[in-house]
């Protein structure tokens, strides 16, 4: 199976030149991927075309992610109906430095002879002049040719119309394209599917100036079946970066997948082949109340970006809050909520007294009710007891998980 291949059996092919799949199969190719410097980091959103980069390099070929820290001054209208906000030298450069990291988990920046490259348009694109930019480039595209393309046509249609600058920024990505093309022999580039009209320019471009073949593929832009935008939820986007989006918030997006979207999802962001993805696929016919493709999906994604002890605790806590195998090292891995000495239940801890310090009552009391009407657990098993005491065996290694009904839980450890 060639990369090409690969791409269409997932569905990552939504459009590409003629003779970009015979150039994937017959020849080493270099090839580059544009990240918009615009957020402190990436987003689900950057997902797919940073496994496209990572599957084009476990196939032999050479991968470059390339920062927009020069477009990234001036803004893409592609996809957007209003002129974008400009950010700052300061900020595009500080969020450039912090993808690296992110891009790491995926990409193999050392192992030669494909080693992924990093670099940042702002290192030609900062220092060209103008009127250098207007002859070795802009001298090669009509107006007319910029018009036609729609994510031109678009904004003109529209009531703000299209500036000077973001009606520019096709020949900025076409330069990019032509540069990489002199100094790194790339011959394709991939993006999303609204870059098409800013891909096929940068082919063009290479054509005429240097009289060279290059190509282009672009990715389906990803949505949900319910309608939704895809990486979005009600708390907001969902980013890569766990003090944006807490590991455990990440781990349930992408648990709460529409069973209509999973297979696909399973194809686009892990490494699963076809066999083991088509075993969750009857499973998911077989048994959807099961969800088991929804969690190898999370278990496989978050491990990708966050690693696998970060996995390791959000299946925990998974496992706390909405059931599962619990056990002692899986309690281990969620942080405590409270603790309670060990000489204090030796002396007779009262199970009421256990739920206030775990904070699911506000009073003895109150957990004396809840216990009374069936309410509260300690490691999944019913209290029935609101006079009877906590005993140490009990614990899970030294920890409790104390529960109010399903959503409500808390783990209490015991210190010496």
């Amino acid at each position: 199976m060639t990369l090409f291949d690969e791409f269409q059996w997932r569905g990552m092919v939504y459009d590409c030149t003629e003779g970009a799949g015979d150039m994937l199969a017959k020849e080493r190719v270099t090839c580059y991927i544009g990240f918009d410097p615009t957020a402190s980091s990436l987003h689900v959103g950057s997902l797919l075309p940073i496994m496209a980069l990572a599957r084009l390099q476990r196939f032999g070929h050479s991968p470059i992610a390339l920062v927009g820290g020069g477009t990234g001054m001036i803004g893409d209208p592609s996809g957007k109906s209003q002129e974008r906000t400009l950010l700052s030298v300061e900020d595009i450069d500080a969020t450039a430095r912090g993808m690296r990291a992110q891009l790491e988990r995926f990409l193999d920046f050392d192992t030669k002879p494909n080693a992924a490259r990093m670099m940042n348009n702002a290192d030609w694109l900062r220092t060209i002049g103008l009127l250098e930019f207007l002859r070795d480039t802009g001298k090669h595209f009509t107006v007319n040719y910029m018009m036609a393309k729609e994510s031109v046509k678009r904004r003109l249609g529209g009531d703000e119309g299209i500036s000077f600058t973001e009606f520019s920024y096709l020949l900025l990505q076409a330069h990019d394209y032509l540069h990489l093309h002199r100094v790194a022999g790339c011959t394709l580039q991939m993006g999303g599917s609204d870059q098409w009209g800013n891909i096929v320019a940068g082919c063009d471009l290479i054509r005429r100036v240097e009289g060279g073949k290059a190509h282009g593929l672009v990715l389906p832009l990803v949505t949900t079946v319910a309608g939704t935008k895809f990486g979005k939820t009600e708390a907001g986007t969902v980013w890569l970066d766990p003090a944006r989006t807490s590991e455990r918030d990440f781990y349930q997006f992408w648990l709460n997948t529409d069973d209509r979207d999973v297979v696909k999802y399973l194809k686009f962001f892990t490494w699963l082949d076809r066999s083991e993805i088509g075993g969750l696929e009857k499973s998911l016919q077989d048994d959807p109340s099961a969800r088991a493709a929804q969690r190898r999906l999370a278990d496989e994604v978050t491990r990708n970006v966050h690693g696998d002890a970060a996995l390791t605790g959000v299946q925990s806590d998974a496992a706390l809050r909405f059931g599962g195998a619990l056990s002692a090292e899986a309690l281990q891995q969620v942080a405590p909520s409270a603790s309670v000495s060990l000489a204090k239940i030796q002396a007779g801890l009262p199970n009421t007294e256990l739920v206030t310090i775990a904070g699911l009552a506000k009073s003895k009391s109150e957990a004396f009710r809840l216990i009374e009407q069936g309410g509260i657990t300690v490691n999944d098993v019913t209290v029935s007891d609101p006079r009877g005491l906590v005993s140490e065996a009990q614990a899970l290694g030294n920890r409790y998980k104390v529960s109010k009904g399903r959503r409500n839980v808390a783990v209490v450890e015991i210190v010496s």
